[in-house]
């Protein structure tokens, strides 16, 4: 256990820089998307005024797409300057229509940016045959 956390420390740059090339080289796993992360942040020359008029009913809106299931979570950005939406999605086109319904998007105070994110592949690898779907037969004791 105690190699696990070097190998896996070890792997997220690798892993990282593999997911994010369009052109990855052959072999290379790509996850499935599962979610799509949204960084709202306001546009340029857009006050906080602006934002706030149009808050409530935002808020609603965000509410009721969580509880239909579409958002998973949402976050306060730590620096004040936005928001980070999972949304349940398989593609950013899907997670954009569903962004494209909301209030603020409605009003174009936000600009948005879309990241397709899944499971961490080098966790796969590290699960062996059994997580590619594989069976291994057990050795006799």
């Amino acid at each position: 256990m105690k190699l696990l956390l070097p190998f896996l420390i070890a792997a997220l740059p690798v892993a990282s820089v593999a997911q994010s090339q369009s052109g990855v080289a052959p072999g290379v796993a790509i996850p499935k998307t599962t979610e799509v992360l949204v960084i709202q942040t306001a546009r340029q020359g857009v006050t906080p005024q602006q934002i706030m008029a149009v808050m409530p009913s935002e808020i609603r809106a965000t509410v009721k797409l969580y509880f239909d299931g579409k958002i998973r979570q949402w976050y306060s950005r730590g620096d004040g300057k936005g928001v980070v939406v999972l949304v349940e999605a398989k593609t950013e086109d899907e997670a954009r229509a569903l962004m494209e319904t909301l209030p603020l998007a409605k009003e174009q105070l936000m600009n948005y940016e879309y990241v397709p994110v899944g499971p961490l592949m080098p966790l796969r690898a590290l699960m062996g045959a059994r997580a590619q779907g594989t069976i291994v037969p057990r050795e006799p004791l």
